[in-house]
């Protein structure tokens, strides 16, 4: 059988693969995990639960709040957060787990369940597999004073969201931004934090009904907020994801900034204060070669993994790194938080924009974006796309083309029949014809023949 868990927790479609049954089974397997392994040991549990504001979410979090009560861990239940809020939650409180319901960029009709350590940390693999194993067991049940107690506390969001604002290296005032808050976890708090900094907020994209999250709106559809940057004449903008677990931004003029561009500019304001840990950016292999020769060009390395936040992440805490991300927008500042947050992201940004004096425009340009070219091949032996003799002599071909000015990545699925050739060159017309002419080589060595 498939792993239950997956890169970023359990996820799929609400009440079909998450269900509440699901949910509350998790919830009792994960406190049984964590007190045999001594997570408890001396005091009495306590978890913190939040989630994003889809509908599902509502039934989802009092099934795991009532997984985690009934055997008998105390619940914090913070409501409606982003996710890196429950991460740092936990590790200001001192609990014992938290517990986030959402699934982040993903459309309305999906959920997900996700699970934090003590210290706002991810649960590493052979816990999760233990939780999953676990999973509908039999178990002796507390009775009286031994079932958990359930605490709504409305006010560690918003506490979350003003000491985040304080934070930020520099402040904001006289810096007008707009927010898309994706109709998701950080509709009030993002704005509260950037507030809080001194921004002049504009908001858009912040009235959650539980069925418009992510709805046209947020990071994965920029062009709303690149419109409301230009309508207000506003100084930048900024927007997040359903959970508020990345960031992309947009300058004065209208014109996107990416993950790897926030991760050069600020990898190169980290370097200037001496912050930068090795004078090491974590990225992935989907990284523009632009950021690459531009931290090249400024001494600082690109450590490079595979694709995935979880990969970023196990690669800065076994290297001590500062800073890594990926093009999507999660970005990871590890001396300010445990795992991805969106809002903290902007502040940062935006704290080098007033910093420095110079717009984001220009501070962005110092990060080109080599022309990028992606190119689905579907129906193909992904297992052959490293091995075939055919492939690998076409991919070297292209890559003594290109030389130093471009790149070749030939990716499989990991879940479909399924190989992604990515190309980046000086033109957008070179790396189309590149990508194209690789793409016919796989269709035509790796397509998978019917028996």
């Amino acid at each position: 059988m498939a792993r239950l868990f997956g890169t970023d927790g359990v996820r799929g479609v609400a009440n079909v693969a998450v269900t509440a049954e699901l949910a509350l089974d998790l919830s009792v397997a994960a406190a049984h995990v964590l007190a045999d392994r001594g997570a408890f040991a001396g005091h009495r549990p306590r978890a913190v639960v939040g989630r994003d504001p889809r509908a599902s979410g509502e039934f989802l979090s009092a099934a795991v709040v009532a997984g985690l009560a009934s055997a008998g861990v105390d619940v914090d239940d913070v409501g409606v957060v982003p996710t890196p809020a429950v991460a740092s939650i936990v590790a200001a409180s001192g609990a014992d787990l938290g517990v986030v319901l959402s699934a982040s960029h993903n459309p309305m009709a999906d959920n997900g369940i996700k699970f934090f350590a003590r210290g706002g940390h991810k649960l590493p693999d052979d816990v999760e597999d233990a939780i999953e194993r676990r999973s509908g067991e039999e178990w002796a049940r507390p009775t009286g004073a031994g079932v958990g107690r359930v605490r709504r506390d409305d006010e560690a969001g918003p506490a979350w969201a003003r000491a985040l604002g304080a934070s930020a290296p520099h402040r904001l005032d006289g810096l007008k931004v707009v927010v898309d808050c994706a109709h998701g976890a950080a509709s009030e708090l993002g704005p509260l934090a950037l507030a809080t900094a001194g921004a002049d907020v504009v908001v858009v994209g912040a009235a959650p009904d539980g069925v418009n999250i992510n709805d046209g709106v947020g990071s994965t559809h920029p062009e709303v907020l690149q419109a409301a940057v230009l309508e207000d004449g506003a100084d930048a903008g900024v927007a997040f994801d359903g959970d508020a677990d990345r960031c992309l931004a947009v300058d004065a003029t209208g014109a996107l900034v990416d993950g790897d561009q926030i991760m050069g500019v600020l990898a190169l304001a980290l370097a200037e204060r001496g912050e930068l840990r090795h004078d090491v950016l974590v990225t992935t292999v989907m990284s523009n070669l632009g950021l690459v020769l531009a931290m090249e060009a400024a001494g600082i390395r690109c450590a490079r993994t595979a694709v995935g936040d979880r990969y970023v992440l196990e690669e800065m805490r076994r290297g001590g790194y500062a800073l890594g991300g990926e093009q999507s927008g999660h970005v990871l500042l590890l001396d300010h938080a445990t795992t991805g947050d969106g809002v903290l992201t902007s502040l940062h940004l935006l704290a080098r924009v007033a910093e420095s004096g110079r717009t984001l425009a220009d501070l962005a340009a110092g990060i080109p974006r080599l022309p990028q070219v992606l190119v689905n091949v579907p129906g193909v032996d992904r297992a052959a796309a490293g091995t075939d003799p055919g492939v690998r002599d076409a991919v070297a071909a292209a890559e003594a083309e290109l030389g130093d000015t471009g790149r070749v990545l030939l990716r499989p699925s990991g879940t479909e029949p399924l190989v992604r050739v990515m190309v980046e060159a000086p033109s957008a017309e070179t790396a189309q014809e590149v990508a194209d002419r690789l793409a016919g080589v796989v269709r035509q060595r790796l397509t998978l023949r019917e028996e």
